[in-house]
Formats: C-alpha cells, structure tokens, sequence
C-alpha cells in the first residue's frame, strides 16, 4: 500500500495541474522557448519517421541483403558518432540556434534526395548525411530544454519534452504506411521535406536571436572526453542504458517490417502500426513518469524499465500472431516509457553539474547512434546467418547487460558512499 501511494498521489497532482493551469504545466519561465522546441522536434521527427517502416522494404527490394539493411541505418548511426561531440561542445560555445537551424535545413533538401535515390549505395550516402544534420539537431535542442528547466522538476521537464519524440516517432511510422498505400514512397519523401521546412520556419520566426540565448548555463566551454565517460560512473550507466535501449529499437525498426511482412503477411499500414505502437506507449507514460522521477528514485526506475523492456524483446522471439507482436512491442513500449524520462533528467543534472548540457546532451546521444548502429548490425547478421526471427532476443541479451551494467554501477555508488 506504502508503493501504491507513492506513485498515486503524485499521479493525482499532476493531473489536477494539467486540468485547472493549462500553459503554466510547460516548467520553466521560458514558455515560448520551450513549446517552440517541442513542436520543432515534433514535426521533424514526424517527418524522418514516415519514411522509416519503408526504407527496410525499399531497400529489399533494391536487392539489398540483411547486411545492407542494417548499413542504410547504421550509416545515419555512424555520422553521429562522430560528430556529435563536436557540434554538442561548439553549441556550448557558439549558442544554440544557428545549429538547430542548419540541421533543420540540412533535413530539408534531404528528402529531395530521397526522391532521386534508385541504388543501395545511394541509401547509405544520403542517410550518413541526414545523420550529419541529426547531429545539429537533437543534442542542441535537448540542451537547450535542458538550460531553460527549472531545478527540481528535470525529471517533469524532459518527460514532457521527450513527448514530443516519442509521439511524432509512433505517428511518422503510421502516417508512412497510410501514404505508401494511398499513393507511393515518392510522397513519403515529400511529406518527410515539408514537416522539416516546417521546423526551419518554427526556429526562424519563434525561436530568440542568439544574443538572447544565455539562459542559465552560460556555455561553458568544457570538452568531454571518452576518458571521463569511463571514469564517470554516473555518466557511464547512463551511457550504457540508453546505447542498450536504442539497440532494441534499431532492431525492431530495422527488421520488425520485414518480419512482420515475410512471416504474417502484413500491409504497409499494419506494419506502420507495429512500429508506431510501441512508441506511442511510450510517448504518452513520458508525462506522467517523468513528474514521478522527480518523487521517486531515478535510478529505481530505470533499472525496472529496462527489466520489461527485455521482456518485450524476447516476446517477439515467440510470437505466433500478428497480435502477440503487437503486445511484444508493446510491452517494450512501456519499459521505455518508465526509464527514459528518469534517464534524460539524470542527464540533466549531470549536465549542470559540469557546466555543459550539450556535452553531456551530445555524449547521451552518442549513445543512441551506437545502439542504433550496432543493433540494427547485430540483427542483420543474425538474419543472415541463423535467422530473421533470433535477431530480437540477442537485441533483449543487449537490453539486459545494459540494465545490468546501469544497476552495479549505481549499486556500487551507493556502496562506496555508505
């Protein structure tokens, strides 16, 4: 009874809070910053999530092999990797804006080279230069969300924020069959390119001019490297959480289309809703388990996510139906919802602590390029080699090391302060 009140009373509060305050629920003084960035994330990530439950397809039926599935979403992965240190510090250093803004536009004349994309190899180019232009994006508004959240409320912050991914993530799937049924994969693409010059008009007409962006941080100018990642064990369990999650869902969207299709015969809408389910579970627990990682322990919640969104992965190993895949995903959709909101507002406070947000932003996001990467890779070898249906348990084997690695870390913090 003592754990059923301590996660309805805040349940209740923050219900009445979004009833009766309206626009005083969004945390920070800066309320028109914050609800431009959302709907910026929000419309760019509905339109690069059209096209994802197609390029596995489209790539199929280029010719292409697991293992260059995996490399059209690897590619985007890998630029990341690379690059999202350094556009994390140098928005520490220059401000956030002009980043935000070239990415948006960087999104924009991508799509048109989707249009014109008709090889493999075409793919993997275009999607390694989208990841350039993700770099510039994610990190830099998840900084600046970040800069904007008042103390004590990270956890209610960035689990409302994180609505605005995790909801455009599970309509852009949907929207992408519905579009590819009524009309082609031509019109995905278009529709990926006018949702992205939308965000370009959001941060050029709503968002302040950089002499106005000094909010709290003061960017610092700190560089992170991979040196402190290990010897930060904070930083390290986050690290080691979210690469293990975005692994799963590198898996599941690389190759949950082409299952559900090769084994259940599932149309391009069916299939959007299989991808997009799982996330909109997600999405819509971001609220309310972010207000409670402000009340509760962060790391108790992260830990028991991870726990069912293993579950989640290895259900997909024993699905019989279209409809236990559609409860495997979402049962992971859930696990991410409890986890992922205590996870950024851990990051957060890290951020604040070393005085660079888009460092630690950027090293976060690092992360999830190399889940990404080497999940989406790990499944495609287990497709090629053994087979489609053995490459989501050995996704819920990543998912549960990464748990693992998260809970001793934080265990032996406990420990060493005690």
């Amino acid at each position: 009874m003592d754990l059923f009140e301590t996660i309805r009373a805040p349940m209740v509060r923050l219900s009445l809070t979004l009833f009766r305050k309206g626009s005083q629920a969004i945390p920070s003084d800066h309320k028109g910053i914050f609800a431009t960035l959302f709907f910026i994330i929000f419309s760019t990530v509905t339109g690069v999530g059209i096209v994802v439950p197609l390029l596995p397809i489209y790539a199929h039926d280029l010719g292409a092999t697991g293992f260059y599935v995996a490399m059209i979403f690897g590619s985007f992965s890998i630029s990341r990797v690379f690059l999202l240190p350094y556009f994390g510090r140098m928005s520490d250093q220059k401000g956030r804006k002009p980043f935000i803004l070239f990415g948006l536009i960087s999104y924009t004349l991508i799509s048109i080279a989707f249009i014109f994309s008709d090889t493999v190899e075409g793919l993997i180019f275009i999607r390694f230069i989208q990841g350039a232009g993700s770099a510039m994006i994610m990190p830099v508004v998840q900084a600046y969300v970040g800069e904007i959240t008042p103390k004590g409320s990270e956890g209610y912050a960035m689990g409302l924020f994180n609505l605005s991914m995790f909801l455009s993530m599970s309509l852009g799937p949907l929207m992408g069959g519905v579009i590819q049924d009524l009309w082609s994969m031509d019109a995905a693409f278009v529709s990926m390119g006018l949702l992205s010059f939308i965000g370009v008009l959001l941060c050029v007409w709503l968002l302040p001019p950089l002499s106005e962006e000094r909010l709290r941080s003061g960017h610092q100018a700190l560089q992170i490297p991979w040196a402190l990642v290990v010897r930060d064990k904070e930083l390290l369990g986050l690290f080691s959480f979210r690469y293990a999650y975005t692994a799963c869902i590198g898996a599941i969207w690389s190759f949950l289309p082409l299952f559900g299709a090769q084994m259940f015969g599932q149309s391009g809408a069916r299939i959007g809703l299989l991808v997009t389910l799982g996330v909109f579970i997600s999405g819509i627990l971001q609220l309310p388990m972010g207000y409670l990682a402000d009340r509760i322990s962060r790391q108790a919640m992260v830990v028991f996510g991870g726990i069912i969104a293993t579950a989640g992965m290895v259900w997909i190993y024993f699905a019989a139906s279209f409809f236990d895949l559609l409860a495997a995903v979402s049962l992971f959709g859930v696990g991410g919802g409890i986890a992922m909101p205590a996870i950024t507002a851990l990051a957060v406070v890290n951020g604040e602590q070393k005085k660079a947000m888009g460092s630690v932003m950027a090293i976060l996001t690092v992360a999830h390029s190399l889940g990404m990467l080497t999940g989406s890779m790990a499944a495609g070898l287990a497709m090629d080699f053994f087979s489609l249906r053995l490459a989501f348990p050995v996704s819920g084997l990543v998912m549960a090391l990464g748990t693992g690695v998260f809970a001793f870390l934080h265990f032996s913090r406990c420990f060493h302060r005690s």
